[in-house]
Parts: C-alpha cells; sequence; structure tokens
C-alpha cells in the first residue's frame, strides 16, 4: 500500500465504465477513503435518530423510499463533510462518480480546492460508447453480501463467488436496453457538464479509455498518476 500523500482522484464515467471497481483498486493500492455518496446517504436515511430529528435526512429517506433522487444540495453535503473529516485526518479519498451534476460541483470543489490544493487533485473520464454500456449493464451481477458489482466483462465470466468477501453471486433483474439507453442519455445531459466545469477551472482532467479491460484501465490511470518514466517504482500492477 502506497503513501497517499493527501491527494484526490475523481472519476467520471457513464454506466458500465467501472469507475467503481478502479476507486476500489486505487483505494486499495494507495490507502485512500474510497468516497462513494450512496453509502454516505444509506448511512444517514437507515439511522432512526437523525430520521426523527434532522428535517432533511427525514425527506432523505422519504425521496429513497418512493424511487426519487436525492436532493443535490444535500448529497453536496454529505460528500463535504466526509472530505472535512478525511482532511483532517490528512488522508486522502478517490471520488466515485462525484460530483455528479453542476450543481454539486460548484458547491463541493472549492471546499476540496482549499483543503487538498488543486496541485494535489487529478480527475479521470473514463470514456465508454453508449453501446458498450448498454452491454455491459444488460446482464448485471452483484454478490448477495454486500451487493459488490461484478463488472460485465471476460475474465469475470466464470466468477461464482465475490473476489472482495467470497460470497454467492446473484443477477440483478434485467433492464431492457430502452431502460439503459435512457441512463446513459442522463449522464451525456447531466454529468458531462461537470468536466466541461473542471478543466475550465484549471483542473487536471485526463480522459482514459474505458472499453478496454479492467487492467488495461487501471495501468493506463496509473500511468497519469504517476508516469513511469519519472520514478523507479512500478505502478502498472495492483498489489
Amino acid at each position: 500500500m502506497e503513501n497517499s500523500d493527501k491527494k484526490i482522484i475523481i472519476l467520471i464515467g457513464p454506466p458500465g465504465s467501472g469507475k467503481g471497481t478502479q476507486a476500489d483498486m486505487l483505494a486499495e493500492k494507495f490507502g485512500l477513503f474510497h468516497l462513494q455518496t450512496s453509502k454516505l446517504g444509506e448511512a444517514k436515511i437507515n439511522n432512526p435518530e437523525l430520521i426523527k430529528n434532522d428535517p432533511k435526512v427525514a425527506e432523505a429517506r422519504q425521496l429513497y423510499d418512493s424511487g426519487k433522487l436525492w436532493p443535490h444540495t444535500w448529497v453536496a453535503e454529505l460528500v463535504i463533510e466526509k472530505v472535512e473529516e478525511m482532511a483532517a485526518q490528512n488522508k486522502g479519498m478517490v471520488l466515485d462518480g462525484s460530483p455528479r451534476v453542476i450543481h454539486e460541483a460548484v458547491l463541493e470543489m472549492p471546499i476540496v480546492k482549499a483543503l487538498y490544493n488543486q496541485e494535489n487533485i487529478k480527475a479521470f473520464e473514463i470514456k465508454l460508447s453508449k453501446e458498450e454500456s448498454i452491454k455491459r449493464n444488460s446482464h448485471r451481477r452483484i454478490c448477495k453480501l454486500h451487493q459488490h458489482p461484478i463488472p460485465n466483462f471476460p475474465e469475470f465470466e466464470n466468477v461464482t463467488t465475490c473476489p472482495q468477501d467470497g460470497s454467492e453471486i446473484v443477477t440483478r433483474t434485467l433492464d431492457n436496453s430502452g431502460v439503459l439507453e435512457k441512463r446513459y442519455e442522463v449522464y451525456r445531459a447531466e454529468t458531462e457538464p461537470v468536466i466541461d466545469f473542471l478543466t475550465k477551472e484549471g483542473y487536471n482532467l485526463i480522459t482514459i479509455n474505458g472499453e478496454q479491460p479492467i487492467e488495461d484501465v487501471h495501468r493506463d490511470i496509473l500511468d497519469k498518476l504517476w508516469p513511469r518514466n519519472t520514478t523507479s517504482t512500478d505502478y502498472s500492477k495492483s498489489e
């Protein structure tokens, strides 16, 4: 496990791009905290005391139960709270899909920049075509214990137990192509503008070909984090 040196890695990509898998690999390799807004929010809305005493959490719980999205302002508050906590511990992070929309980026990034310094922040766009996104999400599998996603990649085709916790792998209810296409278009409309925002704000944003196997995507990310021609350490493989 390498020293994170209080750095932040931001991963942005459409459904099926494997950003969650890459975030797990980077977090393990460099001792980073893997920040997932879904887990931050679920920890709040599953706490009866918070639901009772915090109107924002109560509202988020109601929205969750009705299948609606959480308010972007509340999501940004969750992220900022965790960023401040990790910065106080001098700990680096990898952000998986956050900020997801411009409103979140406008609220979150000034805090992130102030606490971590812009030169310590790297953002990656994992590019994936609509066709590949639909293909990868059409047969989604997760593990039974912790719902870790099992990527729809050839190297995982014959995997029957979760590589992370050993639990049984189950197939989720299949989404039809229309739903999956809609999810991709929502990403194009709502999340891709965040990429333009980060670029205009001067952040170091790097595009990665997400159509490659997992290890190749991982290698390309590592090469851009710490170019191998500037260090004697081999970062080409995850530990």
